[in-house]
């Protein structure tokens, strides 16, 4: 009888470790599914960022004098880039569209030019947006990784931290990988 009902706790916290494991693995999940999620939603507002800028080039051409318009754009196109990455190049671009702007008044006038200055704005707000939630995501993410019973399954299913959207390792020394 002894065996027995050692046998039966045995089982019970087996079955009970099972069970901490499992819903601690779906809570892996579900952050994993809402990083993707983050992460399509970036993609998506960086693409529609490159397009807008993309479709600036020839307006910007054809009303003032310069050839090596957007320049930097042109040259994004054969590259292969991380979010990070491409996040930091669309704003150095952006800040040229800006400088064409004031440079050349004529450019204010034109109604494609102002639709499209309009249309980057938004995305500069839906960016900064999917940005936080991101980087809200990852943080939560980043505390069931390192925090203890959670680590244990972290461990078990070889998750590790991951970064913030602005590429920024903060598990490293270094300080100064993010510049704007």
């Amino acid at each position: 009888m002894n065996v027995f009902v050692y046998s039966l706790i045995v089982c019970i916290v087996i079955c009970l470790m099972m069970i901490w494991y499992i819903n601690i693995y779906n809570r892996y999940q579900n952050y994993i599914i809402r990083i993707n999620e983050a992460e399509a939603n970036i993609d998506s507002t960086l693409r529609k960022r490159f397009d807008l800028l993309n479709k600036s080039i020839g307006i910007i051409s054809s009303n003032t004098e310069e050839n090596d318009v957007l320049k930097s754009i042109s040259n994004l196109r054969s590259k292969k880039l991380t979010n990070f990455e491409l996040d930091r190049k669309l704003y150095d671009a952006i800040n040229e569209f800006n400088r064409y702007r004031e440079v050349h008044p004529d450019l204010k006038t034109n109604e494609s030019f102002m639709k499209i200055e309009l249309s980057l704005n938004e995305t500069e707000a839906e960016i900064v947006a999917a940005r936080k939630y991101y980087n809200d995501i990852i943080t939560d993410y980043n505390k069931l990784v390192v925090t203890f019973p959670s680590n244990v399954v972290a461990k078990v299913s070889k998750y590790k931290t991951r970064t913030y959207f602005d590429g920024k390792n903060m598990e490293d020394d270094i300080v100064n990988d993010f510049k704007l």
